[in-house]
């Protein structure tokens, strides 16, 4: 089923403290996906990640992601959010993973590793129960 961000339930899903599974491109075409924080800002759905991993080296060969939510309160509900990462801005002191781990109630703050925040654009969004 096509949905659009003004869905009051896209929205909600959105808004959401629940994982973003984040999928992207390896290599060999073979999909890599796993669950992330997220926070969305109106116009784009963000992420951390370290610039040492694989996921960060797919995504600068190839911007193209697909991002799987579940609503927590009705599992059978979910969208699935693609899009290509637009932006990529260097996060050096880990604010943005600071901000997240306050979003998601953890204790935990900066890791030390050399971050970014990834700036996703959705293009298409599918899912079901929207």
């Amino acid at each position: 089923m096509m949905a659009d961000l003004n869905n009051p339930k896209v929205q909600k899903i959105l808004q959401s403290k629940t994982f973003a599974h984040l999928a992207t491109i390896g290599p060999n075409g073979e999909p890599q996906s796993s669950p992330m924080w997220f926070l969305w800002d109106g116009e784009y759905i963000k992420f951390t990640h370290a610039t040492d991993r694989k996921k960060y080296r797919n995504i600068q060969r190839d911007p193209r992601v697909s991002i799987s939510i579940t609503d927590l309160e009705a599992p059978y509900t979910y969208a699935e959010f693609r899009g290509v990462v637009e932006r990529i801005e260097e996060d050096a002191d880990a604010t943005f993973f600071n901000t997240l781990a306050e979003h998601y109630g953890t204790p935990w703050r900066n890791p030390g590793d050399p971050r970014v925040v990834l700036y996703v654009k959705v293009q298409r969004i599918v899912g079901q129960n929207l």
